[in-house]
């Protein structure tokens, strides 16, 4: 199994990519700036770090196999946590953006679709910004995973399709994943690179 560093271990992705992770073996490093959200389980070790520091955050990434990213892209830079994980060695970084970046049928990304309905989620646009940037990494094995529109807590069945660049949409119409099957295709990625120096998304 696998090393994994997790950035944003506490978040309602990352928690469920956490549990994931855990439930398959691996060894998950949950990376937070607050340690106390996190109560001890087998396989995870908890290191207090934070994204605005990328000294310490760097030091906590040597040895990884592997780095995943789920955090708020209006809250961070991606650039210097780009820059972080290159000079920390690890090679193999999965990002988690948005999915204002897809593009709908009528070829518009689903962010113009939202601002033309009046809607911006305050993590949109700067996702896609976040998004620009890892596509333009040459030196490290990334990929870039988007959810559906809707991602709420629920349910893992692990059933749920794949696609690249196209925002997916189920019989009725809907665009929804739960956290738990999300989280599914984070690991699945991570245990068999299937995207790599791609996006990728995944829905119902």
């Amino acid at each position: 199994m696998s090393s994994i560093a997790l950035i944003g271990a506490t978040g309602n992705i990352g928690s469920r990519v956490l549990t994931e992770l855990l439930g398959r073996s691996h060894t998950v490093t949950a990376i937070t700036r607050d340690p106390r959200k996190l109560t001890a389980r087998p396989g995870m070790t908890v290191k207090a770090a934070s994204t605005t520091d990328p000294v310490v955050l760097g030091q906590v990434l040597k040895g990884h196999d592997a780095v995943v990213v789920s955090v708020k892209w209006n809250e961070n830079d991606v650039n210097r946590i780009i820059d972080t994980i290159r000079k920390s060695g690890v090679k193999r970084a999965l990002f988690v953006v948005g999915a204002g970046s897809l593009i709908r049928k009528d070829g518009r990304t689903h962010f113009d679709h939202m601002m033309d309905k009046g809607v911006q989620p305050p993590t949109s646009k700067p996702a896609m910004q976040a998004l620009e940037a890892i596509r333009a990494i040459k030196d490290l094995d990334w990929t870039a995973v988007s959810p559906a529109a809707a991602i709420p807590a629920g349910q893992r069945t692990g059933k749920f399709r794949l696609g690249l660049d196209q925002f997916l949409v189920d019989s009725k119409g809907e665009s929804r994943i739960s956290r738990e099957d999300f989280a599914i295709a984070i690991v699945d990625e991570i245990e068999k690179p299937k995207h790599t120096r791609k996006r990728f998304t995944a829905a119902y």
